[in-house]
């Protein structure tokens, strides 16, 4: 059952990312990704984790559009994929990519300041 899991979230992840971007026609959309999708053991319920490239703005306009489509969203996955139930679709911001690439960045600052450090020494 676990590798049926597996396999349903990266298809699931597939198919919505392909419909976000070629069949959503929302101006509100911003330049999204969808990073994860995880399900619930009975794959009734799904939680569809994207980022959103830009300003906060943005991030909260997409944020609205997604919550409009999420009914469209599910009508298209049931159209492409046989199931026999299509999972509820929840749709949750992804901030660990925007704490990684902070974190990254903090790790150069330092580390340019270590070398720094070390020239003059």
């Amino acid at each position: 059952m676990r590798y049926r899991k597996e396999r349903m979230q990266d298809l699931l992840r597939e198919e919505i990312s392909t419909i976000i971007q070629q069949d959503i026609k929302d101006p509100g959309l911003g330049f999204i990704t969808v990073v994860e999708i995880r399900m619930t053991a009975d794959l009734k319920h799904a939680k569809v984790y994207y980022t959103v490239y830009g300003t906060d703005e943005e991030k909260e306009k997409t944020a609205v559009a997604l919550k409009r489509a999420r009914n469209y969203i599910k009508h298209l996955v049931g159209e492409r994929i046989r199931l026999k139930y299509v999972p509820d679709l929840t749709f949750v911001f992804d901030t660990d990519q925007e704490r990684a690439a902070r974190i990254d960045e903090i790790l150069k600052k330092v580390g340019h300041v270590s070398e720094d450090q070390r020239d003059t020494e």
